[in-house]
């Protein structure tokens, strides 16, 4: 899941929530830190300190009355004997003692005389040795998961020259360390618990807080529509932020309004004018055959002639037929400007559409239904008015097709009525597929193309719904649905 998609209230929950737990990682991190540097500068400390108290023992021993020994390097293994375990076990040091050229003279630890490797020093101590102006060295290494230092430093007689070698090695013990970290991480583990869980109850009433604004400035939005009356939105205790969001929000509201009354008023004054010219044009067409009809009557008028009869019904046929034509073209037009009532007959429309196909005389009409009784409530009339439009219409897209078929066919869906009318017709161009159902517009020769307009403004009362799947040269399926109740 990407982080942009997630919801505003929810990535400031995540973001507490990862600020805790961040916080959190630093603080361990850097007390775990502090520990390690303390534990290192408490081991070095310590023994430096243990180095120089057994430094002054030796120095007491050395020129203590009870040394009856020349102090020199051969008559240290005599002179510390036995004072070698004193000071071993005083200090709770083992202590070594070498010769200036690295071998061992002696050491609290018996058995280290037996271990060859170690009666010898390294030439890198005895080089640090005496290379450093401090004349110390220190070496630090691991053995089987335990760190150890040897501190190597020289003893020296009354007169500073150097004499023998102290080496004191020193096992780093972090018992005492280690338990007071435990217990630090743990209470730090406790410490934290609260606040994550503090945190997880102030970030759920923040993001509430600042999101039930938005949330509201939602809805409206969802809800703002341009062909309806919107409400502003009255939020209080808001940030300056939302304040300034449901200010532009209302001043929008305001614009939109009166954008709607201009669109409102500018689209009825072009429909009415794109109706009134396809009047016009439509009344046109047979008042010119009219005219013509008239003036040829009144030029070949002979009260003389023995037919004049017969040309005079003719003349008047003629006439009749365009005065019906004009008549068809009123009702058209009037019949598509009267919205249809919502009378809400309960009916049974498989029989309505049954009913409604007995105007027609064609013989590959084809009626089906799921079922032989389909309630829902309609206007009987509008109903009979959507089916015989769209058989008209199937029937006038099947003119040169040698074996033309339309199907009718009444269904029950989920609380909703279908009614699908399908032809195997010439079909719908791609380009005039997005001009079905406006007014107007027809590919035939005559009539004024309101028909299908007619039945998506009927349809759409009932809140219903049309649509249609054309392919050329192969047919259209026309599909009607609408609500049960």
């Amino acid at each position: 899941m990407k982080l942009k998609k997630l919801a505003l209230r929810t990535r400031i929950f995540l973001a507490m929530i990862l600020l805790v737990l961040l916080a959190s990682v630093l603080i361990s991190a850097v007390a775990i830190y502090q520990y390690k540097e303390q534990s290192s500068d408490y081991h070095k400390g310590r023994l430096e300190r243990k180095e120089a108290n057994i430094q002054n023992h030796l120095k007491r021993v050395l020129n203590g009355r009870q040394n009856t020994w020349e102090v020199k390097t051969e008559n240290i293994p005599l002179i510390f004997k036995e004072e070698i375990y004193n000071i071993a076990d005083i200090h709770k040091l083992q202590t070594n003692l070498y010769n200036l050229e690295g071998g061992l003279l002696i050491s609290s630890k018996a058995e280290l005389k037996e271990v060859t490797t170690e009666k010898c020093l390294d030439a890198e101590v005895l080089n640090a040795l005496s290379n450093t102006a401090s004349h110390r060295y220190v070496d630090k290494h691991k053995e089987n998961g335990e760190t150890f230092q040897s501190s190597y430093t020289y003893i020296l007689d009354i007169k500073s020259k150097p004499i023998a070698i102290l080496n004191l090695p020193y096992l780093e013990k972090d018992d005492f360390l280690s338990k007071e970290l435990q217990e630090f991480l743990l209470r730090i583990a406790y410490a934290f618990a609260l606040v994550l869980l503090m945190a997880i109850g102030i970030a759920f009433l923040l993001s509430k807080y600042i999101t039930k604004s938005l949330k509201t400035i939602s809805d409206k939005i969802n809800t703002t529509r341009l062909e309806k009356r919107n409400q502003k939105i009255d939020v209080d205790d808001t940030s300056e932020e939302i304040s300034t969001l449901v200010n532009s929000y209302n001043s929008m509201i305001d614009e939109l309004e009166e954008s709607a009354v201009q669109l409102a008023r500018s689209e009825r004054e072009q429909a009415w004018r794109e109706m009134a010219k396809q009047v016009a044009h439509e009344i046109k067409n047979p008042l010119t055959p009219m005219r013509l009809t008239v003036q040829n009557f009144q030029r070949k008028f002979n009260p003389e002639d023995k037919n004049i009869h017969s040309k005079v019904d003719e003349y008047s046929k003629t006439l009749i037929q365009q005065i019906d034509t004009m008549s068809s073209i009123a009702s058209a037009f009037s019949n598509f400007a009267k919205m249809p009532a919502q009378q809400n007959e309960t009916l049974n429309v498989v029989k309505i559409v049954k009913l409604a196909l007995d105007i027609f005389n064609e013989d590959y009409i084809v009626f089906t239904a799921e079922k032989e009784e389909i309630i829902a409530k309609f206007d009987r009339t509008q109903l009979i008015r959507v089916v015989t439009n769209l058989v008209k219409n199937g029937i006038q897209a099947i003119p040169d097709v040698e074996t033309p078929k339309i199907v009718i066919h009444v269904g029950d869906t989920n609380g909703h009525v279908t009614i699908t009318v399908s032809d195997n017709g010439s079909g719908v161009s791609e380009e005039n597929k997005d001009k079905v159902f406006e007014p107007k517009f027809t590919t035939k020769t005559s009539g004024m193309g309101l028909g299908l307009a007619m039945v998506k403004n009927i349809v759409e009362t009932y809140k219903g719904s049309i649509t249609f799947v054309s392919e050329k040269d192969k047919g259209t399926t026309f599909k009607v649905s609408f609500p049960k109740e």
